[in-house]
């Protein structure tokens, strides 16, 4: 009686090590994907302020370029703001259809 006592205990042992290196293994992938979306986050994030600054800068920049042109500061900034608002108008009217591809990009980022 007393053999198959010993010769249980060596699997449930293993079992026991497999749930807790399949646990082990689990977390270690939760920590994998929550680190990369993170990493890529921040990545992202970083690019858009720099993108907005080089944004801004070159708008202050067509703003004086245009003034110069038309040898009025107003009317060199209006325009600018002109544009900025047909551009605002036409996303606007435009926003369902740019939805979308902007959602189905940030779920791929999330389960890349």
């Amino acid at each position: 009686m007393e053999d198959k006592k010993e010769a249980q205990p060596p699997i449930i042992d293993q079992l026991k090590e497999y749930a807790e290196t399949y646990v082990k293994l689990a977390k270690y992938r939760a920590i994998e994907g929550g680190t990369s979306v993170a990493a890529s986050i921040i990545a992202d994030v970083v690019v858009i302020f720099c993108m907005l600054l080089a944004f801004i800068f070159a708008s202050i920049t067509l703003a004086f370029f245009l003034a110069y042109l038309f040898n009025s500061d107003w009317e060199g900034f209006g325009c600018v703001a002109l544009m900025y608002l047909i551009i605002a108008l036409v996303v606007k009217y435009n926003r369902k259809s740019l939805e979308r591809p902007v959602i189905n990009a940030i779920i791929q980022k999330i389960f890349k």
